[in-house]
């Protein structure tokens, strides 16, 4: 399942139906797991902890050396979960610290020339288009959609079951259930139509996403002022405590308002 014309370190851990086609470069002290494809020109850099069925596609690098002056070339790690695929391009940094790492979740779909920078973390089911850039210490809530050439500043907490529109480029955080689009961005709805599918949320619930995030971004009264509106106004339940939660975790700072003081 090795072709004899790819590049694999002795010290490799190589689970035995991995197929690594010609040409694929893995590095020293590189984990990965049972049913993972390496097409050719791929590379798989040292420190990198590879899950079950991932395909990694041509010239894309995994646990690339941190794009950060703070590393100093200390040994870091780069952690790719079970079922992403990653696709031809892309380019996954490593942590800048021996602790924690760059974060890949499962069932991830990473499209070409996607940049995803040091110490990030995509906890799962999410879409990267083409050309998505971010920056380092990024992390990305599960069953998002960031479209074709999305940029996300360093540090940017993107909450679940968000949509970024294409080329849009965000420099805070953006709290859960929410479509953000243009520059510079601005909330332009709720995600009704992919929180509705399947029926993972029920009708109800979209509406008090949609009436929690009306007090938000519609009444021109602060942040804080609006989080009362909505404990008052919006039934107790998970959409609820998933707005409230996020915006008190992040410091009552999100994109497409300015940032209000409690007075």
């Amino acid at each position: 399942m090795i072709s004899k014309l790819a590049h694999v370190d002795p010290s490799a851990k190589i689970a035995d139906d991995v197929k690594i086609h010609a040409f694929a470069y893995i590095d020293k002290d590189v984990e990965i797991g049972p049913g993972c494809e390496i097409m050719p020109y791929a590379s798989i850099i040292r420190g990198t902890r590879m899950g079950r069925n991932n395909r990694v596609f041509q010239g894309a690098v995994v646990g690339a050396d941190p794009q950060d002056f703070r590393w100093k070339g200390g040994f870091t790690y780069c952690y790719i979960g079970d079922d992403n695929t990653i696709r031809e391009q892309v380019i996954i940094n490593r942590g800048i610290d021996h602790e924690g790492g760059t974060r890949i979740g499962d069932k991830n779909f990473i499209m070409a020339e996607s940049h995803i920078g040091h110490d990030s973390v995509i906890a799962g089911r999410t879409v990267l288009g083409n050309g998505v850039k971010l920056a380092g210490g990024v992390h990305v809530d599960e069953c998002c959609i960031l479209s074709n050439a999305v940029i996300l500043n360093e540090g940017i907490h993107v909450g679940k079951w968000v949509f970024v529109k294409g080329g849009t480029r965000v420099s805070n955080n953006i709290p859960p259930f929410i479509i953000m689009a243009h520059n510079p961005a601005v909330y332009y709805g709720v995600n009704a139509m992919l929180m509705g599918r399947k029926d993972h949320f029920s009708p109800a619930e979209i509406e008090d996403a949609a009436k929690a995030y009306r007090h938000i971004y519609q009444t021109q009264t602060s942040l804080f002022n609006a989080m009362r509106r909505i404990e008052n106004d919006v039934e107790p339940g998970r959409v609820r405590d998933e707005i409230l939660g996020f915006l008190q975790a992040n410091n009552l700072r999100i994109a497409g308002i300015p940032y209000y003081d409690e007075d």
